[in-house]
């Protein structure tokens, strides 16, 4: 087989440009010409979130070791193969804040991004062959053979045809169909022929999409002396957080954390293709330990795969790779946090199909501190890193902040795994008001706006109450079902104006007064809601029910949501 094909220089990322035009390009050209490029543009928005961390993890490698004029930092000594051989700790704690910050304002200055990344792709060239002796995302057949158990390790019969378990379909790979041969899915218009078919470009990015976003149903296994379960794709195991910008470049380079802000550490970074063999990359993956820089966990494998082509189609083979404890790993800039008070440790939060509904601004306080508790908040890492770079004047006058998410849910098997949805929100938001420094809490916006979210979901919870009393009158075989459609399609009608008044906040306006305009247009919103089930009244929702001598019909119902909404937010005025 005489294929070629070089994630350098062959096209396969897709992207939107500025004329909103899909164009596929090469690694090269992607980095020569980002400024152009509004968004990424693959098959699923969590399959771009996969390729956009893999971009971060090169550009956080080069720019973390060479300045924008290609200069390494006279801090660092580099090897032949520019990679890390001595930090000089007191120079770098002289120096290398400063010295990175440049770079970053410069990048930010200069619109784009310089050409050591294209000298350091090609350095590391043929690690980014797909086909080549370290085919890129993948092991040998002989490094499969020797890193998997005795009895995953796979047979070549004499006509040199591989056989053996552990295979994926190309259609569990592709995200867009996630279909095992065990479990078809025969709602997908697609012939079974086209479903296990995709051309390079496709099957490289979903390569990069398929070892973050894995379930946990492989049965062939890593090696090892000691039993293990196996990991998940670590994507799955956030909940994730990132800055978008007004076009691609921006969107990296607000994304781009050089440092440790708060502990103003250096690490040294390491990409898995920066291993010398792909066994290499594998033994130290085998230890399960989670990554100390931000290369390595962008790029993290949570499978072994080899690529056996017969006919030119590829068969896959999978083993898995030892489940990683996230617990307190900081490293991840990428997600929100809860407070375990079992044991006081801080795990990544993760969407479930149960809240997949539930809009971003509604969960605010998890990604902006509210509350000034240490012990039971942990902020993101990336707005720890946008408001470095605020206080450290590296962003213009009230910069707006548009915080994003994108979410691949998975099903509720514990034993697979298997993604199911796939979610993505933003919101934006005032940098000074995102970032608000002022330590009284009724001028502290983060913590107002936390008050105004609360009482707005206290209002749902009248108006779920009332559509869930009128489902009662109407013996609905589940009042409580009809009551969250109701309260879901309220908040849908909310998301708009909500984050039309976040995005209106200034810092040096009166917090109350901007309160009341949002409690005002929200209390107008919540009659709206419940006039519509007024309308739809029948008969018997007007004669109603007596019980316990008390009378209780949709007017009555009415009347006590109507109250309870006139009460509370005439309290948001006072």
């Amino acid at each position: 087989m005489n294929k070629e094909f070089n994630l350098i220089k062959d096209p396969w990322i897709e992207v939107i440009d500025k004329k909103n035009r899909e164009q596929k390009v090469s690694l090269i050209d992607f980095f020569k010409n980002v400024q152009d490029y509004r968004q990424l543009a693959g098959e699923m928005k969590s399959q771009d979130l996969a390729i956009f961390r893999f971009l971060l993890a090169i550009l956080t490698t080069v720019y973390s070791r060479f300045d924008y004029q290609g200069q390494a930092y006279d801090w660092l000594e580099l090897d032949d193969n520019w990679q890390v051989k001595e930090v000089d700790q007191d120079d770098f704690e002289d120096d290398g804040e400063h010295d990175l910050l440049d770079t970053w304002k410069e990048l930010y200055e200069q619109s784009h991004f310089s050409d050591i990344v294209e000298k350091y792709l090609l350095k590391y060239a043929d690690h980014f062959d797909f086909f080549g002796d370290h085919p890129f995302y993948q092991v040998t057949l002989t490094e499969y053979n020797d890193l998997v158990r005795d009895k995953n390790k796979l047979k070549i019969n004499q006509s040199g045809e591989v056989s053996g378990g552990g295979q994926v379909a190309l259609k569990q790979i592709n995200r867009t169909i996630s279909e095992s041969n065990n479990t078809p899915d025969i709602f997908d218009p697609r012939s079974q022929k086209s479903k296990n078919q995709l051309t390079i470009d496709e099957l490289v990015r979903w390569l990069i999409s398929y070892q973050n976003f894995t379930g946990v149903t492989d049965k062939s296994k890593l090696k090892t002396k000691e039993k293990f379960s196996v990991s998940k794709g670590w994507l799955f195991g956030l909940n994730p957080i990132f800055i978008k910008g007004k076009n691609l470049f921006e969107t990296l380079l607000l994304n781009l954390k050089l440092f440790n802000a708060k502990d103003l550490d250096y690490s040294v970074q390491k990409p898995n293709w920066e291993y010398r063999t792909a066994t290499d990359y594998v033994l130290e993956r085998k230890r399960a330990e989670v990554p100390d820089n931000i290369a390595a966990l962008y790029t993290i494998w949570a499978r072994i795969l080899f690529i056996d082509w017969e006919s030119d189609q590829p068969i896959i083979y999978s083993a898995g790779l030892p489940k990683l404890n996230n617990s307190n790993a900081f490293i991840e800039p990428m997600t929100t946090w809860y407070s375990n008070k079992k044991d006081s440790d801080f795990h990544p939060q993760t969407r479930s199909l149960r809240n997949r509904n539930t809009s971003m601004w509604r969960h605010f306080g998890d990604y902006v501190d509210t509350r000034n508790d240490s012990n039971y908040y942990h902020q993101p890492g990336i707005m720890s890193w946008i408001a470095y770079l605020k206080d450290n004047d590296c962003l213009p006058h009230s910069y707006v902040v548009n915080m994003m998410t994108i979410n691949m849910i998975k099903d509720n098997n514990a034993t697979s795994q298997s993604p199911a949805f796939e979610v993505s929100d933003e919101m934006k938001i005032d940098a000074d008001v995102l970032f608000d420094q002022n330590s009284e809490r009724a001028l502290y916006w983060p913590a107002r706006i936390e008050e105004a979210i609360n009482k707005t979901q206290v209002v749902g919870n009248y108006l779920y109450h009332f559509a869930r009393n009128v489902g009662d009158l109407r013996d609905l075989s589940s009042p409580t079902e009809f009551a969250g459609r109701f309260s879901t399609s309220f908040y849908e009608e909310l998301n708009k104006p909500f984050l039309t008044w976040l995005a209106s906040l200034r810092n040096d306006e009166e917090r109350d007064p901007k309160l009341e305009q949002w409690y005002e247009e929200l209390l107008e919103i919540a009659i709206q809601a419940g006039a519509k089930l007024m309308v739809t009244a029948s008969p018997e929702d007007v004669i109603g029910k007596v019980e316990k001598k008390q009378e209780k019909n949709i007017f009555t119902f009415y009347n006590q949501f109507k109250g309870s909404l006139l009460k509370l937010l005439k309290e948001g005025k006072n």
